[in-house]
C-alpha cells in the first residue's frame, strides 16, 4: 500500500514537472512588441526581484485574472517562476482557457543573465 502511494505522488510530480520549458523561444517572444512577461511567483518572491516588465499573477491565480491583462487568446504570454514547475501549472491553465501562444521560460535564475546578455 504504501508503495502505491509513494508510486502515486511520483506520477503527479513528474506530471507537474512535464511542461516542456523553452528558453529560447522565450527570448525570441520577448523582442516582440506585443508580448507579455509573467511571474506566476509569489508577491514575496516577486518583491524580492523580478525581471524588468514582468507582471505578477501568481500561478493559482492566472486562470481567474488572465482576462484582464490578456483578453485576446492569441497574445503571446512568457511565463516563469522560480524553476518552471508553477509556470508550467500556469502555462496548462491558459492552455485549457484557450490561450495559443504561451511559453514556460523556467527559472528566474537562468532568465535574468540570459536578458541581461541581450541588452
Amino acid at each position: 500500500m504504501r508503495f502505491l502511494i509513494l508510486l502515486s505522488g511520483l506520477l503527479t510530480f513528474l506530471s507537474a514537472q512535464a511542461e516542456e520549458i523553452d528558453q529560447a523561444a522565450a527570448l525570441a517572444t520577448l523582442q516582440r512588441a506585443d508580448s507579455l512577461l509573467i511571474d506566476v511567483r509569489s508577491s514575496e518572491e516577486f518583491s524580492a526581484g523580478a525581471l524588468p516588465g514582468a507582471i505578477r499573477i501568481g500561478h493559482d491565480e492566472i486562470a481567474a485574472q488572465i482576462a484582464s491583462i490578456a483578453p485576446d487568446k492569441d497574445s503571446p504570454l512568457v511565463l516563469y517562476c522560480r524553476s518552471g514547475r508553477r509556470s508550467g501549472l500556469a502555462k496548462q491553465s491558459l492552455e485549457n482557457l484557450g490561450y495559443r501562444q504561451v511559453i514556460n521560460a523556467g527559472a528566474y535564475d537562468d532568465l535574468l543573465p540570459l536578458l541581461e546578455a541581450q541588452e
